[in-house]
């Protein structure tokens, strides 16, 4: 990766904050800015207050920065009024450049060309086509969105998808696309953590992410019941950010069908997981580029997927994929995939996913604005 001539000050919003912050802009920021600083960039990821615990007040994060401004535990206000005060933080601290996460917060790209900073927003997908917004958030969303096309000095996107979308919908032609990544997968031999709650290798099924509804995880539940596959165990691991009436009905649900809830994990405990599970399955509604199945992959399981254009990666084929919605489709390929393979591990080309790679794509953006041109 080619360094800078100075350490230019990058400031980052847009994500709840890293490390070990659930979400998928959290893990791509936390995967991501290491790299960046590796190649000589001063960067500061703005935190929100609301999912910093009191017990872990650090500063830095493998050489990456961390300042925590305020924000509400509250969906409707938390990204808008915490990216608002995180630029104008990166006004005050002179950054080079503002990097923003998500069309949400690219609500506030005006100010930021007010105050004259120059910009990079990453666009991790159509958030407005998640359930849980109402016609207000959704429609400031798309507003958020069109100023991402409008007022971003260079955007970039994670998917073909989204990158079609810009130039389609807002006459954006000039995307930069640089995929999501994923760590190179650590395998455990270890057994401790999947004993410890009841699960054999090879004998469970395992989703992984947020309690919301376009993660389709009520639609997995029901199937896996329908299916009742003899000596498998269904594994659901994350949680909600905010307790939602759904998030509780998911619970409440799971718990009744024996389905174990693992809550919100990362390193030893999710590797141990991803692992020894015999199938990976992805039922969403939404995604951008779901870092959790590339996770998957990266271990080698078995993946099942709904057919949503997000999920429908090169590296996969047809088989690996079921209707959207459909817990009819979604019961007969868990139970297709359950028979006609034997859990072995298998190969996914993930050469374009390597976040050394995606770094260096990224710094290449930040220097060809550093050049000069807006």
């Amino acid at each position: 990766m080619a360094q800078s001539n100075r350490k230019y000050r990058v400031v980052v919003t847009g994500t709840r904050g890293i490390p070990h912050i659930m979400g998928g802009v959290e893990t791509h920021c936390e995967n991501l800015y290491p790299y960046i600083v590796k190649a000589g960039y001063d960067v500061t990821v703005v935190r929100r207050s609301c999912h910093i615990r009191e017990s872990e007040p650090i500063k830095e994060y493998k050489g990456i920065g961390l300042k925590d401004i305020y924000a509400p535990r509250k969906k409707s206000a938390e990204a808008i009024i915490h990216t608002f005060l995180a630029v104008l933080y990166a006004k005050r601290a002179k950054a080079d450049i503002l990097h923003i996460h998500a069309i949400g917060p690219s609500l506030m790209l005006p100010l930021a060309r007010v105050a004259g900073l120059r910009t990079v927003v990453t666009h991790h997908g159509a958030d407005y086509d998640r359930k849980k917004w109402n016609r207000i958030a959704r429609y400031m969303l798309r507003k958020g969105e069109k100023f991402a096309a409008r007022y971003a000095d260079r955007l970039i996107v994670i998917s073909q998808g989204i990158k079609n979308d810009m130039a389609v919908k807002y006459g954006r032609d000039e995307t930069t696309l640089i995929y999501n990544g994923v760590p190179e997968a650590r395998i455990r031999k270890t057994t401790n953590y999947i004993a410890a709650n009841g699960l054999v290798p090879g004998k469970y099924i395992l989703a992984v992410g947020r309690f919301v509804e376009e993660k389709g995880f009520d639609d997995l539940i029901d199937a896996f019941a329908l299916l009742k596959p003899e000596g498998y165990k269904l594994v659901i691991a994350g949680d909600a950010d905010h307790d939602t009436d759904y998030s509780v009905r998911l619970k409440r649900k799971a718990l009744g069908q024996g389905v174990v809830l693992t809550g919100f994990i990362k390193g030893e405990p999710l590797e141990e997981l991803l692992t020894h599970a015999r199938l990976f399955v992805l039922p969403s509604y939404h995604e951008g580029l779901p870092i959790s199945l590339l996770e998957a992959m990266s271990y080698g399981r078995d993946v099942l997927v709904s057919d949503i254009e997000a999920n429908r990666l090169p590296e996969l084929e047809p088989s690996d994929m079921f209707e959207t919605g459909s817990v009819e489709s979604l019961k007969n390929a868990m139970g297709r995939k359950l028979r006609n393979r034997n859990g072995e591990a298998r190969k996914y080309d993930m050469g374009k996913y390597d976040w050394a790679n995606i770094a260096v794509q990224t710094a290449g953006v930040y220097e060809s604005i550093l050049k000069g041109d807006r």
